[in-house]
């Protein structure tokens, strides 16, 4: 069964937890090495303190009262992923993670479900006002490139790599890890959409040998 297929309503979905592992990391990561970083902008996603909230209860509250699918959080790391790679002075953390979580999820579900709530509900969810949710939604939206779409092969190919998210769970290298989500995602789970396409056409080369 794929971790984005539906559970039953009591058990969190395995996406939640290894989504929530990955960005736990990054964070504390980037945390980290905030001193190090250069040219690192503030954005409307950054808040003045931490969350009081965890990212795992923060995502098991969007989860329980969004109520949309598994396949939206999958969709909503890749969303992430994309939106760090083009945003590179703008490093997923502990102050901005929440408000990028709530938006990405948000703007997942309007894309893949056909019913969704609208933003002033994905607001009270996420703890602010509904103001601050449309232009989190529209920082987010240009900040993607209005890049949407998620094909089939790279759905699966991120729902493989959250799967292997348990299996490579390792205390972080601080003086070797990246300082964004892209590039992390790139040396912890060697994955990018280019990388799957050209990985993929390998092994039909190799199967047509």
């Amino acid at each position: 069964m794929s971790i984005a297929e539906e559970e039953s309503p009591s058990v969190m979905p395995k996406v939640i937890t290894f989504l929530c592992s990955l960005l736990e990391r990054v964070a504390e990561s980037n945390d980290h090495n905030h001193h190090l970083q250069q040219h690192q902008k503030i954005s409307v996603f950054h808040g003045l303190t931490r969350p009081n909230i965890s990212i795992q209860c923060y995502l098991e509250r969007i989860f329980k009262y969004a109520n949309c699918s598994p396949s939206c959080f999958v969709v909503a790391y890749v969303y992430l992923d994309r939106f760090t790679q083009r945003q590179p002075s703008l490093p997923i953390n502990s102050f901005n993670v929440h408000r990028l979580l709530i938006t990405s999820v948000m703007v997942a579900a309007k894309f893949m479900d056909d019913m969704f709530y609208n933003n002033a509900h994905y607001a009270k969810v996420g703890g602010i006002t509904k103001v601050e949710m449309n232009f989190l939604e529209l920082d987010f939206l240009f900040g993607l490139g209005f890049h949407l779409n998620v094909t089939p092969g790279t759905f699966q190919a991120y729902c493989v790599h959250l799967q292997r998210e348990m299996l490579l769970i390792q205390p972080l290298n601080f003086s070797d890890s990246t300082l964004n989500l892209g590039q992390s995602l790139k040396a912890h789970l060697c994955f990018n959409e280019d990388e799957c396409s050209h990985q993929k056409q390998k092994q039909q080369q190799q199967l047509a040998v």
